[in-house]
């Protein structure tokens, strides 16, 4: 699949919010998105299963469209004039149904909303989504953590659970190579989740 771009145009027109107590409009915000995982092991089982992938929970400050950032580790705050083209949770969870189509090993896969009668459900956390800065002017880390439970259907019992983290230093200071560094630490997410909920579906357990 082709790397698509991650940089949507800046909504022309779109009310970026108030400022201060006189209200006055700020600038629109540049809108990021990111992309799916087209590439995982070559061993991967085919599996005869369908597949929901809930939208994952999470706790407020990471259920928004603003791009998180935690500084000295216990203030959690936002970038300024940048947003995700939606709430991070709606956006992984459309990512993970997208690298799960992408693997060709899964008879169907969709997300909740669209109503698929499943075999197993995908329901996660998303515990982790931010860029940390330890000092001062310098490039930050993105750190992305997971957590998921694949639950057989119609028992709802758990299969199984893990927990999936990745953490990568920006190649910047800058918005883009910030979001370059989310690319990438989601990207080997994406990949590790899909990986082993194939396997685990495929034991049939």
């Amino acid at each position: 699949m082709k790397r698509r771009g991650f940089l949507l145009a800046v909504m022309g027109g779109a009310l970026a919010g108030c400022e201060g107590l006189g209200g006055l409009l700020g600038p629109p915000a540049n809108l990021y998105t990111l992309t799916p995982k087209s590439n995982f092991a070559a061993d991967l089982p085919t599996v005869a299963s369908q597949l929901v992938v809930e939208e994952p929970s999470a706790a407020g400050g990471l259920n928004s469209v603003r791009i998180a950032l935690l500084r000295d580790g216990t203030e959690l705050g936002h970038f300024a004039g940048a947003e995700w083209a939606d709430r991070a949770p709606r956006m992984v969870q459309i990512l993970l149904t997208e690298s799960f189509e992408n693997t060709g090993r899964i008879v169907a896969v969709g997300r909740q909303a669209i109503g698929l009668r499943s075999d197993f459900n995908l329901m996660s956390e998303l515990r982790e989504f931010q860029a940390e800065y330890s000092r001062a002017g310098g490039s930050p880390t993105v750190r992305v953590r997971l957590t998921a439970k694949l639950i057989r259907q119609p028992r709802r019992s758990i299969v199984d659970s893990q927990s999936f983290e990745a953490n990568l230093p920006a190649g910047g200071a800058d918005m883009r190579a910030i979001v370059l560094a989310f690319d990438e630490a989601l990207g080997r997410v994406l990949r590790q989740v899909v990986e082993w909920c194939l396997r685990r579906m495929a034991t049939g357990a």
